[in-house]
């Protein structure tokens, strides 16, 4: 028998994890790695860093190509970055334990270099969100699909299910139990959190749990359909998850903010709105 889903509910509980002990400091808020695209490919990783940082991630660094360093450095302050352009690159930089959240696919490129550096990624075994090219990606190779853990999330779009899971994307036009059984079956298959975003997005765990998050009968949300949106998700979710909080509690909290930041903005968001949003919100919620 299936198990219903249930509407998310940012609870007393769940917004006290968004607040920060006066007594702490950055290192006790994690740091955020985001892999970037090379030249003219890295501004879909910026925006996912800079909505890592504004949720609350004490550090946030982006690896950058060799090709993108000054590209990069032309754009970020607060945001630090580190070369990366090989694989041997990447390695040494993820022996460093103290990037404990990662976060690959925007921006990022679907090549024999990227597809190498991701799965040196998911063989760190942190918390990871894979998003737009990195799906595309694992859609491609069975063997980087088997290094998916417990603690990776996915973030698809529907066409991106699609590629991922495409027995099991049929299902998602029929709507209602049927879309959610189908986003239920791709987390148990992966093994790991599985978004799939949307009007209304289901966020769904290996353990057959699915949380919905309700489309906007008013619009509200509406212009959260634009170019980089789901980039600065990504950083949302990946921020705070280096924050220790759960995947799964993640992308739900990570969900409903990125909604919360599209209402209290309004007609004629950006994506790069969305992180300078995200102050407002919190004052709203008392933090």
């Amino acid at each position: 028998m299936s198990r219903a889903s249930r509407i998310f509910t940012l609870t007393p509980e769940l917004r006290d994890m968004l607040r920060k002990d006066a007594a702490a400091h950055k290192y006790h808020h994690g740091h955020a790695l985001i892999l970037s695209g090379g030249a003219g490919r890295s501004g879909a990783a910026r925006l996912a860093a800079r909505g890592a940082l504004r949720i609350g991630a004490g550090l946030v660094t982006l690896a950058v190509p060799s090709d993108a360093m000054a590209e990069v450095a032309s754009q970020v302050t607060a945001i630090m970055l580190r070369e990366a352009g090989t694989l041997a690159a990447l390695e040494a930089l993820l022996e460093d334990p103290r990037l404990n959240a990662l976060c690959v696919g925007p921006g990022y490129g679907h090549g024999a270099l990227e597809a190498a550096k991701l799965d040196a990624v998911l063989q760190a075994a942190r918390k990871t969100v894979l998003d737009a090219d990195a799906l595309t990606l694992l859609a491609g190779d069975r063997a980087l699909m088997a290094r998916l853990h417990p603690s990776c999330v996915m973030t698809p779009h529907a066409g991106e299910f699609a590629r991922v899971f495409p027995d099991l994307a049929v299902n998602l036009n029929d709507g209602g139990n049927a879309r959610v059984e189908a986003v239920r079956a791709a987390a148990q298959r992966a093994g790991c959190v599985v978004l799939l975003k949307g009007p209304e997005t289901l966020v769904a765990s290996p353990d057959g749990a699915v949380t919905t998050h309700p489309a906007a009968p008013d619009g509200s949300l509406a212009w959260l359909a634009t170019a980089g949106s789901g980039d600065v998700l990504a950083g949302v979710i990946v921020g705070l998850m280096a924050r220790a909080i759960s995947p799964r509690m993640a992308a739900n909290i990570g969900v409903w903010l990125h909604g919360q930041a599209a209402r209290r903005f309004g007609p004629g968001l950006i994506a790069e709105d969305l992180p300078e949003t995200l102050p407002a919100v919190f004052r709203e919620l008392g933090l």
